[in-house]
């Protein structure tokens, strides 16, 4: 897991060296500057090692190209296989890229499993490209005849480039041969065929969403997982000490944060004592949500309330984790796989709008959940991991009709509060993992569960002058930003929102 910047037609190292210095939490086990020899190619890496912690250093330069990424390639070591060991000169995933684009096979980029963004420059040419939901970031800006890609906004702050943008998810850009879309989220099914055997379903599913944990998990340091008591963390957390203890090694790690007594510290406590995690859990109060809004808003890279209501409890679970740690699973994508949010409840009686919204807001994460997962927890030099966004995972998923997904417990009831159970099949398949009072209960929000609102709104109470309302709190929001920024606006208009998502889903 790292941070870069790649200079294309753009002879200064001093630049890229400026620019690396501003992602530098990404990635502070080393920092390499290198040029490419006879090619208009300058690069900047800072490396969090995570697999081949010895000789994984980036850049990586062989005869005439040269390679950074960011992110995990989980199949790297069937791609070496294939590839043939001889080839590589590292034990880094990343170098898996390189030779695959050496290979000529016209959609080498879709044999990459994982989450990755990465630049690859030859001679006379320059690719970088995107994992399918965008887990790991990628921007893209002009300076002068040149171009410049960073994996932050943060790196072009005070840097007069022109029409920053975000690479798409699952998009590649081929200075030779333009762009490519090279993923498309499988359309999400809606109602199912008759004979459609549900138990077969659920166990499938299950049989998946093992192999997604177990593939996520793989590393050269230990892995551990956030647990916030909800169901996704909860069964990624239960799968993942299965996959421990199969491997023959200690309990898993398992780290919670919310208020004194908040339902979710209390929730995660009985998820760990009951799949027998070494759990740690950590209280924040009104005066640490004070001091930590500027470095939330600032590395979150949006003012938006709701990105930065989630972020805030994200923070303190990285902080407590990355004390012994240097990467953890979450449970983001289960919502939008599985229609776990509130409002999924209004599409119970229309089975085929519900899987048109799942398909379009796994589209959107790239810029709402995804980048508040990947700035906070990349903020304090800790890898995130999703398994829930397991291309497979997401394959299957997809698959299984909406109706089965938000389903309705009573079918004479129409009360969407009461009478449809979200995530029901998810439910279903993980049923034995955890006691059923969690497995079958209502969700709440993680900023909700973990006492944030609260801690929240007396922290605002002091620093807000008047009435706290939303336009107030999203007012402080982007007086921090503006404040941290040499052109906030450049961010501003960057930034995903919650808000607008939702106005573009109704």
């Amino acid at each position: 897991m790292c941070g870069f910047v790649c200079l294309w037609n753009i002879d200064d190292k001093a630049l890229a060296k400026r620019m690396i210095e501003k992602i530098a939490h990404r990635g502070p086990d080393e920092v390499q500057v290198s040029a490419l020899p006879g090619a208009p190619v300058t690069m900047a890496h800072c490396r969090l090692s995570i697999i081949g912690p010895e000789d994984g250093a980036q850049p990586i330069r062989q005869t005439g190209d040269m390679l950074v990424a960011n992110g995990e390639i989980y199949n790297h070591a069937d791609l070496r296989a294939i590839l043939g060991e001889a080839a590589f000169e590292t034990a880094s995933d990343s170098e898996t890229i390189l030779h695959l684009f050496r290979s000529g096979k016209t959609r080498w980029i879709d044999r990459l499993d994982g989450m990755f963004a990465f630049v690859l420059a030859t001679k006379d040419r320059i690719i970088a490209a995107r994992d399918p939901l965008g887990i790991k970031p990628l921007y893209v800006a002009h300076l002068k005849n040149g171009v410049i890609f960073a994996s932050e906004l943060k790196a072009f702050d005070g840097i007069p480039v022109a029409g920053i943008e975000a690479i798409p998810p699952g998009h590649l850009f081929d200075s030779r041969d333009g762009w490519r879309q090279w993923y498309r989220t499988p359309q999400g099914a809606a109602t199912a065929e008759p004979g459609f055997d549900i138990g077969r379903a659920s166990r499938e599913l299950r049989l998946v969403l093992e192999a997604a944990v177990a593939k996520w998990m793989v590393a050269d340091v230990e892995v551990g997982s956030f647990l916030s008591g909800g169901l996704d963390s909860s069964i990624i957390a239960a799968i993942a000490q299965k996959v421990r203890i199969a491997q023959g090694l200690g309990p898993l790690k398992t780290f919670a944060v919310g208020t004194e007594g908040s339902p979710d510290l209390l929730a995660a406590r009985a998820v760990a004592d009951h799949i027998g995690a070494d759990h740690q859990e950590a209280v924040f109060t009104a005066q640490d949500v004070i001091d930590a809004l500027p470095h939330v808003i600032y590395h979150l890279e949006s003012a938006d309330v709701d990105l930065v209501r989630s972020a805030l409890p994200t923070l303190f679970a990285a902080r407590l984790a990355r004390a012994q740690v240097k990467a953890v699973l979450t449970g983001e994508g289960a919502d939008e796989l599985f229609a776990g949010y509130t409002y999924h409840h209004a599409y119970a009686d229309d089975p085929r709008a519900l899987a048109d919204e799942l398909t379009r807001s796994l589209g959107t994460m790239h810029n709402i959940n995804l980048q508040r997962v990947d700035r906070v927890t990349m903020s304090e030099s800790l890898e995130a991991r999703t398994p829930f966004l397991d291309r497979d995972l997401i394959d299957f998923a997809q698959s299984i009709p909406a109706e089965l997904k938000m389903r309705h417990t009573d079918p004479d009831a129409r009360d969407a509060t009461g009478s449809t159970t979200e995530k029901w099949i998810l439910r279903k398949a993980c049923e034995d993992f955890l006691p059923a009072g969690l497995v079958w209960r209502k969700k709440a929000q993680f900023d909700e569960g973990s006492g944030t609102v609260d801690a929240l709104g007396a922290a605002l109470e002091s620093l807000i002058v008047g009435p706290v309302t939303r336009q107030s709190e999203g007012g402080l929001y982007e007086r921090i930003l503006r404040d941290a920024y040499a052109d906030p606006e450049r961010i501003l208009a960057a930034a995903g929102t919650w808000e607008a998502d939702r106005v573009h889903a109704e």
